[in-house]
């Protein structure tokens, strides 16, 4: 009786310290990719629906203190002029959910010096997000933007309706674990076009509606 005691009492202590890890951590994240979507494909219910799926996953494990964004650009439209990513989500610098330093500002975070890699880009969960040999392969995140954070140009939809379709259209993607085809295929904000905005079209290239949250303060 005294040695299961002992055991239940080491158990909890054990779990105890695990939750303290988690919750420092989680403290100090700023950085996240989502976990899961809202669920219908690149329609996250534009700008501030994303935000909210952001805010949303971050206080579910303890980040909720901070005020999330979701980077994404969108185009202009009823009076409103166009959105750009990086000019959403603060100065920085942005941490992930095990504390490692992604970026350190906006300027870093859109050049080389940036450590957004398949081990460092992590979920609000702190697990990793399948990449090119992994199955499913969901490394497609839904941006909207260059390679230096301004919405995507092109005379066709770049941003799926401003995050509003779940059907037609198109969106750019980046890659999380910066690994593809061709001269953008290692972009982590603005590797290619979706095939769709669908739930299925977006599985159909690697993508599962993903995508980047940051603290924006």
């Amino acid at each position: 009786m005294k040695m299961r005691m002992l055991v239940a009492l080491a158990v909890m202590a054990a779990s105890a310290a695990g939750s303290y890890v988690l919750s420092a951590q989680s403290s100090q994240m700023s950085f996240f990719i989502t976990s899961a979507g809202p669920g219908n494909g690149a329609n996250l219910g534009g700008l501030a629906g994303a935000d909210r799926q952001c805010q949303t996953l971050a206080a579910a494990v303890g980040a909720g203190d901070k005020t999330w964004r979701a980077y994404l650009s969108a185009p202009a439209a009823d009076g409103r002029p166009a959105v750009n990513a990086r000019d959403r989500i603060g100065q920085g610098p942005w941490y992930n959910a095990k504390g490692v330093i992604v970026a350190r500002n906006v300027a870093d975070l859109h050049s080389d010096n940036n450590q957004l890699t398949k081990e460092n880009s992590l979920t609000e969960k702190g697990g990793v997000v399948n990449g090119v040999g992994d199955t499913p392969n969901t490394h497609d995140i839904l941006t909207g933007s260059q390679a230096d954070g301004t919405l995507q140009p092109g005379e066709g939809d770049t941003t799926c309706g401003s995050w509003t379709r779940g059907g037609e259209g198109t969106a750019q993607l980046g890659h999380s674990d910066r690994v593809g085809r061709g001269a953008t295929g290692s972009s982590w904000n603005s590797a290619h076009p979706s095939r769709g905005c669908s739930p299925d079209l977006l599985a159909a290239s690697g993508g599962a509606g993903f995508f980047y949250c940051f603290a924006s303060n």
